[in-house]
Order: structure tokens, then C-alpha cells, then sequence
């Protein structure tokens, strides 16, 4: 079938067209800002309790730096196996201490370790800020951790938000766990991922 030269013309109009359309909508989506991701954590927010007296919104911060520098701590013992590290982490007979080292222990006996645990921290508030006691409720979760052993990794299952309420006491300079409680109730929203492994 033979084309004429005015349809031949009308069609490489035709064409150019659709091309032209083609460039302007890519050209739109380049533009259009890349929708968040739903598993990205929104910033970290802590939290006064009305009953906290007069502890300014920058202790509450601070308290929040604490917690996470103390979870990198005890992820790190709990990556190298190092029982002693760990027990350094927890005030001296503490409940909470000897629970997580014979935990630790069963672990390392096994041949296991634990690597990547990160605390994906929902919700803090603050409840009480001295210079030597602090006391913070926190509904976190964990995620990340990998189980290492016999040359092979296995991902530990994501774990479920869990409110409790941590105690904490400055010896030697150094903010070491006193205590821990479960609390019922998760408190207001807030998330942050900090490097860490679960009660």
C-alpha cells in the first residue's frame, strides 16, 4: 500500500507529537519530589511528663543521647560475646543485668553471636533527670539483628513495639541500667533507631 505525501506528512506529524508528550511527562516526573518511605523513621522527639518538675526540653534530649549511646554499648558486648563488657552496662546486682548475661552467655556457649541489633526507639518520655538518676519509659522495638554461627547468618524476626520503663544511675561517671519494668501502655508517638539488642 502506497502512502501519498501529504499522509506521509500528517503521520511524521503525528509522530513527533507523541514524542514531544512522551518528553514532557518524563521531563514532569524528574521533576516531582520522590514520595518519603514508609519505613523511614520520622526524627527523634522526646518527651517531658507533666510530673517531671522543671526539667527543660533539652535534658529530655540529652536523656534521649543517653539511651542510645548506652544501647550501642550493649549491642557491641552482645556482637563480641564479651560478658564482662556487658555486666559493666548494669548497675551491680541488678535483676535486668544478670537476666541479659546469662542470656548473653547461653548465646556465646552455643557458639552464637549477635550482630546488627538496633533499637527502633517509638516513643520516650522522660520522667525524671538528676545529676546522678534518670528515668526514662520507652516503647521501642528491635530490628536488624542477624544470629552468626558455624559460618552462616540467620535474620532474626522483627520484633513487636514493648513499652517498659528504664531506670538509670550515673556511677563513676558512666550511666549504668538500674532497673527495668514493663508498662502496659505504649506512650506518644515518636521514632529513632539506635544500635541495641531487647530485654
Amino acid at each position: 500500500m502506497s502512502i501519498s505525501g501529504s499522509h506521509r506528512v500528517l503521520a511524521g506529524t503525528v509522530v513527533l507529537v507523541v514524542v514531544a508528550c512522551l518528553l514532557v511527562t518524563w521531563a514532569a516526573l524528574q521533576d516531582r519530589p520522590t514520595p518519603p518511605s514508609r519505613t523511614t523513621p520520622a526524627a527523634p522527639v522526646a518527651v517531658v511528663a507533666p510530673g517531671a518538675g522543671d526539667v527543660g526540653t533539652a535534658r529530655a534530649v540529652s536523656s534521649l543521647v543517653v539511651l542510645r549511646d548506652w544501647d550501642r554499648a550493649r549491642a557491641g558486648a552482645w556482637e563480641h560475646g564479651d560478658v564482662r563488657a556487658l555486666r559493666r552496662l548494669y548497675v551491680r546486682g541488678s535483676e535486668a543485668g544478670a537476666r541479659d548475661v546469662a542470656m548473653l552467655r547461653r548465646w556465646t556457649e552455643r557458639g552464637l553471636r549477635v550482630r546488627g541489633m538496633a533499637m527502633q526507639v517509638v516513643a520516650l518520655t522522660l520522667h525524671e533527670r538528676t545529676g546522678r538518676r534518670l528515668v526514662l519509659v520507652v516503647t521501642d522495638r528491635l530490628v536488624g539483628a542477624v544470629a552468626i554461627g558455624d559460618g552462616r547468618e540467620v535474620s532474626l524476626p522483627r520484633d513487636g513495639e514493648t513499652t517498659r520503663r528504664l531506670s538509670f544511675r550515673k556511677v563513676g561517671g558512666r550511666w549504668v541500667l538500674a532497673a527495668v519494668q514493663e508498662v502496659a501502655r505504649p506512650v506518644a508517638s515518636t521514632a529513632s533507631t539506635s544500635r541495641s539488642a531487647k530485654e
